[in-house]
């Protein structure tokens, strides 16, 4: 039997998804507490690995599992064996063909910035944090150039794996709630540190060391140096994958994090 859940997590705590051999990432956490209901090893694949200090609101994964458990015990059950900061949200049983990565068709990143002279205290490792002011309307300018079909190579990592930097952008917006801006991107796929380069590269301009023809020039030089800086992990939150209507499976509720901003 195949099992998808959804998870949440606060990445403050956790060294990234992946599994590692020391330990304290959200995948050994999450392993640990499936074994203890499943009473032995269960290994888990997820939708897109974040890193270290990264969020999530809708991760999701899947596991096979020869043993027979209710639908609750794979959330209230293995919730009662995960540590603080993440949480099983729904549990579903799903398709032998179904893969919580290579199913899905897209996937969703929200950065939170926190725009004001004074760090964040409250927000600590929630947000990202930029002292000057910035102006919204260039940098929404900017974010439009980052639609459709591009060679993303300048704002990818130098240790990033994935096998093309061509991915489509089919969402690129930031909007202002009081001193917090939020950057909405989805994309077909993300190259590591995408994200949170390009929303470096939207700051700059925002603060007008650039104008939002720089953009256009990244994506043509191709160049990772050109670019602005990686920004900070503490304001990722990944929203989830994009699944097709006919896996069945719930859709993300992060609303919350709307909410929040009221």
């Amino acid at each position: 039997m195949r099992i998808a859940l959804g998870i949440e997590y606060c990445g403050t705590a956790f060294h990234g998804w992946q599994s590692q051999a020391g330990g304290g990432t959200v995948q050994d956490a999450l392993e640990a507490a499936l074994r203890g209901i499943a009473g032995g090893p269960v290994g888990v694949l997820c939708a897109g690995r974040t890193d270290a200090g990264v969020h999530a609101t809708h991760q999701v994964v899947h596991f096979d599992t020869l043993v027979e458990r209710p639908l609750t015990a794979w959330v209230r059950g293995v919730n009662s064996h995960l540590p603080e900061g993440v949480a099983v949200r729904w549990a579903q049983p799903v398709a032998a063909e179904f893969h919580a990565r290579f199913s899905a068709r897209g996937r969703r990143y929200r950065y939170l910035l926190l725009n004001r002279p004074q760090r964040p205290g409250l927000w600590q490792g929630r947000v990202g944090w930029f002292h000057w002011p910035l102006d919204l309307a260039v940098m929404q300018a900017a974010s439009a150039r980052l639609l459709g079909e591009h060679d993303f190579s300048a704002f990818r990592a130098a240790d990033c794996q994935a096998k093309s930097p061509i991915k489509t952008m089919s969402r690129a917006e930031v909007r202002q709630c009081g001193n917090m801006f939020v950057f909405d991107f989805e994309a077909s796929a993300f190259l590591h540190h995408m994200v949170r380069n390009l929303v470096g590269t939207l700051v700059y301009i925002g603060k007008g060391t650039q104008s939002p023809s720089w953009v256009d020039e990244l994506l043509q030089m191709k160049d990772r140096k050109l670019a602005a800086p990686t920004f900070s992990p503490d304001g990722l939150y990944f929203r989830g994958p994009v699944y097709e209507p006919h896996w069945g499976l719930p859709d993300p509720d992060d609303d919350f994090l709307d909410g929040m901003l009221k």
